[in-house]
């Protein structure tokens, strides 16, 4: 992750945190650092845009992270806020204003000045209900105004107090005005073709090949070693692997067998260094509470105890993670320990599933209640052998209780329209958790329409937690707001929570400096000796 990349992704649900010490894997102090090279990595999917207001996934985040830049920035070692395009900022004692002074100098890239102007035309486009960004706008309900008092000054005014404010207006990626203010903002071209005030500009996308990164000379800042950033786009983790291997790419995150079975030889440790990590998220199964099948939560809860989480974790991950129960992250405060995962329990799920009326009425072998069979249909990215796997595992369990599952696998793009139109009946997917959480994107009822409640979970005590949890600075009463959340996930069960996933990352070795932070990686200071660069 790259300095960028992180002060990008202080906003939203797609940032890394890496809860480990700081570790240097290789030494380089008897040398100083040299210019030059490439860095190749690997990216398992297409991405929908580059346009950072618009852009939804984890594929997107990562790429703007090189080209795109915040207000501020967290320290990569204490996670604390610091300036990044600001030079200083000031905060009202009542939490309603924000006075931020931006830095002087700072040009985009294409030798246009960045002023406050570019700052406030960025969040009207987040505000303005015209443009396809509901996942992001519920963090700035509250924001009243944004207003330029000169060419370097920008004030916040909010109409209440939001624990997570700065840091929304702070990691929110600045756009250039002159660019984006003109034609349809959604599909707008600087979404393949983005102009950023980062340390990489932008040189080409070709489909579903690779998008290309080259070092931004002029960059205002400290200007990185590697020449160039390469963003390989291979949709299957096998084919991935194996350009791995042949000396194509440079970094890439293995999947359990890979780095188990596959990636254990000598030559590989030769040429990879490997490193395991836990990233503050988690994968699930969706239920969307629209259909009938699902609309029950003593349904939901059956079809969680019809999965053996654990079995999968120990024979299907090899141990690489953990069983949790809810939507915080297992080493946060805000996840309660003491609610234990729902268990293996297929006795108990038929009994949920006789009492919520899902019987084999007529006999055929497969429940129904008023008329209609328990069908649907599970959705997964293509290519994902994990997910591909647990479908299948499911589909068993499923039929030997009488519900008849059929799996269908979509390619990233239609898998993401599929849930902006909520057109699914289940899914299997995660989320990466922000450094401090506000479940408001993701559980909030008002969020079931664009936003990212795509599930429909609609609770009134839920909503109220969240919108109390929202105002509330005191850390240790927000916390407990979050527990009682927790255990309401818990009952309801909209997802079945999977796995916290232990990250499993290869980088080849030729590249010094390469340190783990609390926030992942940060490309910005590898740097590879002129003996060992491969690309010139």
């Amino acid at each position: 992750m790259s300095r960028t990349d992180r002060s990008k992704r202080l906003i939203g649900l797609l940032l890394a945190v890496v809860l480990v010490i700081p570790v240097t894997v290789r030494g380089a102090e008897h040398q100083a650092p040299v210019t030059g090279d490439w860095l190749v990595r690997h990216i398992g999917a297409e991405p929908a845009t580059l346009n950072p207001v618009t852009a939804t996934d984890v594929y997107e985040s990562t790429i703007n992270g090189y080209i795109y830049e915040s207000l501020l920035e967290r320290d990569n070692r204490t996670l604390d806020l610091v300036p990044l395009l600001a030079d200083s900022y000031e905060v009202s004692p009542d939490r309603l204003s924000y006075l931020f002074t931006l830095r002087d100098g700072v040009k985009w890239q294409d030798g246009k000045s960045l002023t406050s102007a570019d700052v406030v035309f960025t969040f009207r486009k987040v505000k303005d209900e015209s443009v396809d960004a509901p996942h992001l706008r519920s963090y700035y309900r509250s924001l009243q105004e944004v207003v330029a008092l000169d060419a370097r000054r920008v004030r916040f005014t909010f109409s209440e107090p939001y624990f997570k404010s700065l840091e929304m207006i702070g990691g929110m990626s600045i756009i250039p005005q002159h660019i984006f203010s003109k034609g349809d903002f959604n599909t707008h071209p600087a979404g393949r073709a983005p102009v950023g005030s980062g340390p990489y500009r932008f040189v080409r996308w070709e489909t579903g090949k690779e998008i290309v990164l080259e070092r931004n000379d002029q960059y205002w800042g400290e200007i990185p070693y590697l020449d160039r950033i390469v963003f390989k786009i291979i949709t299957d983790e096998t084919v991935a692997l194996q350009v791995l291997k042949r000396g194509e790419m440079d970094l890439m995150a293995l999947t359990p067998v890979q780095w188990v079975k596959q990636t254990e030889s000598r030559k590989f440790k030769r040429t990879f260094n490997k490193h395991k990590y836990y990233l503050p998220g988690y994968s699930f199964i969706g239920w969307n509470s629209r259909r009938s099948v699902f609309s029950d939560p003593k349904v939901r809860r059956a079809m969680t105890m019809l999965l053996d989480r654990e079995s999968i974790l120990k024979n299907l991950r090899y141990g690489f993670g953990r069983v949790v129960s809810g939507n915080f992250f297992y080493e946060s405060p805000d996840y309660d320990r003491t609610i234990e995962p729902w268990p293996y329990d297929p006795a108990q799920a038929v009994q949920l599933l006789d009492k919520a009326g899902w019987v084999d009425s007529d006999g055929d072998g497969v429940r129904d209640k008023n008329g209609v069979p328990f069908r649907f249909e599970f959705t997964m990215t293509s290519g994902s052998q994990f997910a591909d796997q647990v479908s299948t595992i499911l589909k068993e369990e499923l039929s030997k209780v009488g519900i008849e599952m059929s799996i269908r696998p979509l390619e990233w793009a239609l898998f993401t329209r599929m849930l902006d139109d909520r057109n699914f009946d289940a899914v299997i997917m995660g989320w990466s958790l922000p450094v401090e959480a506000d479940p408001y994107q993701v559980w909030h009822s008002s969020q079931t329409g664009k936003g990212s409640n795509f599930v429909g979970f609609s609770n009134r005590e839920a909503d109220l937690i969240i919108e109390e949890a929202r105002v509330t600075f005191e850390k240790e009463k927000r916390i407990q707001l979050y527990r009682r959340f927790h255990r309401i996930m818990h009952d309801q069960q909209p997802y079945t929570f999977l796995f916290m996933n232990e990250s499993l990352v290869a980088v080849d070795r030729r590249f010094e400096n390469v340190n783990v932070y609390p926030l992942g990686f940060d490309t910005s200071e590898w740097w590879v000796p002129a003996s060992d660069q491969r690309y010139k």
